[in-house]
């Protein structure tokens, strides 16, 4: 009984786990059809040879920022 019950957590973790990683893969996709989204005055972009680094700086504070007000306007509503 014991054995079962932790399969169905492990189950439930992994079914949740997939989910999220869905849902973080479509917030990717809708983002990357916003104009000017990822190429903000602050996002660092290297290029060397065959390797490039990017890093969204800019574009992660900016969502942060949107995110972060909209959570706690919908939170403090309800």
């Amino acid at each position: 009984m014991g054995r079962r019950r932790h399969l169905d957590s492990l189950a439930r973790l992994l079914f949740l786990s997939g989910l999220l990683l869905i849902g973080a893969a479509l917030l990717v996709w809708l983002f990357q059809r916003v104009p000017g989204l990822g190429h903000l005055p602050g996002d660092i972009l290297i290029r060397r040879g065959n390797v490039t680094v990017y890093i969204p700086l800019a574009t992660s504070l900016l969502l942060s920022l949107i995110l972060t007000i909209f959570l706690n306007l919908w939170f403090f509503r309800r």
